[in-house]
């Protein structure tokens, strides 16, 4: 669907909200692994200073930039804005990554090297050969396992790990995805794209990566997020069975 050539120009998206004992770590390891990259950090107005951090590091650094944004709207909100950012400012390829280190900055190079090669969207994927979870306990993996499997049997979609928020879209691809009418947040967020790229046609790969939960401040994970994904995949597997969804065309 698309060329191979070389994307020269990255925006690594950093959603921030009571990140500020992270984000000088995330963003230091993020500069040091692609140093030609750039970074767009989203911040919900944190109480804790986050976004001021963020200013003081931008003043530092052309590749630090900062969205300050009025409040604290959810994930899938900060990445919506910061796409729309990244397109406005004319980044090739977009990057999704969180705040808290879960994400190693040191395998970013090769989700950027799938994009090269022609992916779409290249994921982070915990769940393909080589593949792993440090620090997490037996009842979250069992949740984020058995939540990928119902994932893929209510919407068809063949990838492991479609709750992944490590992930490099061309932007090109992204673009064609109809994201205005986008509304899920959290883990949903990026299950709500994976499908979309999928029925788009657009080619996915997972790479393999070692997620390690984090070592400073506290998840934003909640049941709310979790009942958000379960009854939103429940609904588009159903309508789709039934032939209600509209079709998403590249």
């Amino acid at each position: 669907m698309t060329g191979t050539t070389a994307p020269h120009r990255v925006l690594v998206i950093i959603p921030t909200y009571n990140e500020r004992d992270n984000l000088p770590l995330i963003v230091g390891r993020v500069r040091a692994a692609v140093p030609t990259a750039h970074l767009l950090i989203a911040d919900d107005a944190s109480p804790d200073g986050t976004g001021q951090l963020a200013d003081h590091l931008a003043t530092d650094d052309p590749h630090i930039h900062v969205l300050h944004r009025p409040g604290k709207a959810g994930l899938g909100a900060a990445y919506l804005d910061g796409f729309d950012w990244g397109t406005r400012h004319g980044f090739d390829v977009l990057v999704e990554m969180d705040a808290d280190g879960s994400h190693q900055p040191e395998q970013l190079p090769s989700l950027l090297e799938r994009v090269t090669d022609g992916a779409d969207l290249a994921i982070g994927s915990r769940y393909v050969p080589g593949g792993a979870v440090q620090n997490w306990p037996w009842h979250r993996q069992l949740l984020s396992r058995g939540g990928n499997i119902y994932i893929r049997l209510m919407l068809g979609i063949p990838v492991n790990d479609a709750t992944a928020g490590f992930r490099a879209y061309r932007t090109t691809s992204l673009n064609t995805l109809a994201l205005d009418d986008v509304e899920s947040q959290g883990y949903c967020f990026q299950i709500d794209l994976t499908w979309r790229a999928a029925r788009a046609g657009l080619r996915i790969d997972e790479v393999p990566i070692t997620f390690v939960e984090r070592a400073i401040g506290s998840s934003k994970m909640s049941q709310n997020i979790v009942l958000e994904a379960l009854w939103r995949v429940f609904r588009w597997g159903i309508n789709s069975r039934l032939g209600r969804l509209p079709r998403t065309t590249p």
